[in-house]
């Protein structure tokens, strides 16, 4: 966990709150990772309000968190620099 500064185990789940400096901002980051996520087939759950989004990953069918939880963090976190 030590290389995903900023996540959680949260509920048995990767858990990160990120902040942007306005809505445009969030939902672009939303739009981005929306992006990869599709490409992956590996979808977060997560909300958004104004600059915020809250995000939370799991792997349903395997029940728990997985390699592609990890990979997807990752992509958010290089996303959101």
């Amino acid at each position: 966990m030590k290389r995903f500064d900023g996540w959680e185990l949260a509920a048995g789940k990767l858990h990160r709150d990120f902040e942007f400096s306005n809505f445009v901002e969030a939902f672009g980051f939303m739009t981005r990772v929306a992006i990869v996520a599709e490409k992956m087939d590996h979808h977060p759950e997560w909300s958004n309000v104004y600059n915020r989004v809250s995000v939370d990953l799991t792997t349903h069918d395997a029940g728990g968190i997985t390699d592609l939880d990890f990979a997807l963090a990752e992509e958010m976190q290089s996303i959101a620099q």
